[in-house]
């Protein structure tokens, strides 16, 4: 926002404020979440998180909370949200509830899949403590981001982003200085296999760790939340130290997609981040702003996605291990997404022309038999299917893929989710009723609602790993992590495009059988943000390279290895590419297991 309009924006809002009130309600902040859950996926987009109902087709229990107005009297009821899936109007309808009575107006049934207020009627109010909650009315992922009560007269509650977020962050006081967290050694952002091995890592060197993680659990992919096998071998390194840390985390092979969330080991991975004495464990905070110096980050701020409360984290050394390479993004670091051509990386798997084509991202489900038969409701909104063109199984693989250039996996994260949803729900919608003798007694048991995403910004280090790198095998001073998964390239499915060109949501691939290679150490900090370290799928890769580099196992070594370096780079008072440069040498005997040489 231009400095003038910013000013006379909180001037206005300043006299507002003195004359009239506006409650604000973040739904993420409401006391109890009932059936509801939090959605942080589209914080990039919204500025805020917010409540979902996912139901799975059954209304959930409601949301509920206590507002405590200022004084008695009349004010107008806006509410934040979007019709998600509007062919012509979609099923995400709710109430707002106030003392146990609904409003009028029924949200999340627009026909308008853009964010936005809608109002809500006017109410009298008499007593100024009042219960405010969301009624679910359908089970298929109505949403609230916000509601606003106001007794100004002919106010209308912003629309555009930077408004909006000066708007949210003034109302909820936010413009205050943050908590502050400490000061750290290293600062691990992504709480994946990547991020946790490298906080363990880390922390096993010596180091105070904070380990920043945007969801309540960790795992990331292999999470409860998303129910990712892990992928890639820790067997046949050639520094059999490295996957020490990773076979900590490995919960065996659930496959993927169980119904039983127990199985991906949430609370295991908990409990060792926790054990450990040099980690300070933050989850439910998504770092959305970063502080620099010259070519240093000197430190990030996070949100509670529920509470909105703010905290400030300054650090030594940082790794970004979002996999969406957000801190580096934040930072001004080098990056590149999407596909580069055969002339720029002379890879024979390259494409022809560099373009915006990214792997996807997966929401897998499943359904489970039961005793007794079960319906399931008319999807007309979602995607439809018939006798021609079905997916007859009883749960998802890792087949069920979203993107493929037709949406950027970061700034498109809830439209991605939502048509695979549509697809999802859109087919057990069929299966129900065309194929009963099948699935009559099966039923829709899990859902992910947070999705499994493969590639976005891929930072650039001081090396580039590619195709060639990998397929001759080639052994650099600075080799660490042996990397044994093939080039996965995935893309539409040729049946599922003929039927839904340009909306694919399944996925085909071609696996491009490699020998073991390493991956430099190079390719592990960022090329221009002098203190910056990354790990995971993010990592200094060409598209082609990441198709093998992007697996959970090789991705948890990676952070093994950077925690070694952080290691060093205070030891040494020295920075990523200066381990590199003068200490080698000590970072190899780290990895090999040997009594670091002592320097002349």
């Amino acid at each position: 926002m231009k400095p003038f309009l910013q000013t006379l924006f909180f001037l206005l809002l300043s006299l507002h404020l003195i004359a009239q009130e506006h409650i604000f309600l973040e739904t993420e902040s409401f006391t109890e979440k009932g059936g509801w859950v939090i959605d942080q996926q589209s914080f990039v987009v919204l500025g805020s998180s917010y409540l979902m109902a996912h139901g799975m087709g059954r209304p959930v229990k409601d949301a509920s909370t206590t507002v405590q107005f200022p004084k008695k009297g009349k004010y107008r009821v806006w509410v934040r949200t979007k019709d998600w899936a509007p062919f012509p109007k979609g099923p995400g309808k709710f109430q707002v509830v106030l003392n146990g009575k609904p409003l009028t107006q029924v949200f999340g049934e627009s026909g308008s899949d853009v964010w936005k207020w809608y109002a809500g009627g006017e109410i009298d109010i008499q007593n100024e403590e009042v219960s405010v909650a969301l009624h679910d009315l359908t089970g298929f992922n109505g949403r609230c981001d916000a509601i606003l009560f106001t007794n100004a007269s002919g106010f209308t509650p912003p629309e555009s982003l930077e408004v909006m977020n000066a708007f949210r962050k003034k109302l909820l006081k936010l413009t205050d200085k943050p908590a502050e967290a400490g000061k750290f050694d290293l600062v691990v952002v992504g709480g994946g296999i990547a991020g946790t091995c490298a906080a363990i890592s880390a922390s096993r060197m010596g180091l105070k760790v904070a380990l920043i993680q945007d969801r309540p659990v960790l795992g990331g992919n292999n999470s409860s939340e998303i129910r990712v096998h892990l992928m890639g071998d820790v067997d046949k390194n050639h520094y059999p130290k490295l996957g020490r840390i990773v076979r900590e985390m490995d919960n065996g092979d659930p496959g993927n997609g169980n119904p039983d969330a127990k199985e991906y080991g949430d609370a295991r991975k908990t409990a060792i981040v926790k054990a450990e004495r040099n980690i300070s464990l933050f989850l439910n905070t998504h770092v959305y702003q970063v502080e620099k110096e010259g070519d240093k980050i000197v430190a990030v701020i996070g949100r509670d996605i529920a509470t909105n409360k703010e905290t400030r984290f300054t650090g030594t050394f940082f790794s970004d291990c979002t996999g969406d390479g957000t801190i580096g993004h934040l930072a001004g670091a080098e990056y590149r997404m999407g596909r580069e051509s055969k002339a720029e990386t002379g890879e024979s798997l390259a494409s022809e022309k560099a373009d915006d084509f990214t792997l996807g991202t997966s929401n897998l489900w499943a359904s489970l038999p039961r005793d007794t038969e079960s319906s399931f409701p008319e999807t007309p909104w979602a995607i439809q299917f018939s006798d021609e063109y079905h997916i007859d199984d009883a749960k998802a693989d890792w087949q069920w893929e979203t993107g493929f250039g037709n949406f950027n996996t970061i700034t498109q994260a809830e439209q991605i989710r939502d048509h695979n949803l549509r697809a999802i729900y859109g087919n057990w919608s069929y299966l129900k009723k065309n194929k009963a003798a099948k699935y009559a007694k099966h039923e829709l048991a899990w859902v992910a609602y947070i999705g499994g995403k493969r590639e976005s910004r891929r930072l650039i280090g001081d090396h580039i790993l590619n195709q060639m790198d990998i397929q001759e095998g080639k052994q650099y001073p600075d080799g660490t992590v042996t990397a044994t998964w093939t080039i996965d390239l995935h893309f539409p499915d040729e049946r599922n495009k003929k039927y839904f060109e340009g909306q694919e949501f399944f996925a085909g691939t071609k696996h491009i059988k490699v020998a073991p290679y390493t991956i430099p150490y190079r390719c592990l900090y960022s090329k221009n943000i002098s203190n910056l370290f990354m790990a995971g799928r993010n990592i200094s890769t060409t598209h082609v390279a990441f198709g093998s580099t992007r697996v959970m196992r090789t991705c948890g070594m990676m952070g093994e290895v950077v925690g070694f370096a952080a290691y060093l780079t205070k030891k040494f008072n020295t920075t990523p590419r200066g381990v590199y440069q003068q200490y080698l040498p000590e970072l190899m005997a780290i990895i090999k297991d040997e009594v670091p040489p002592v320097k002349p």
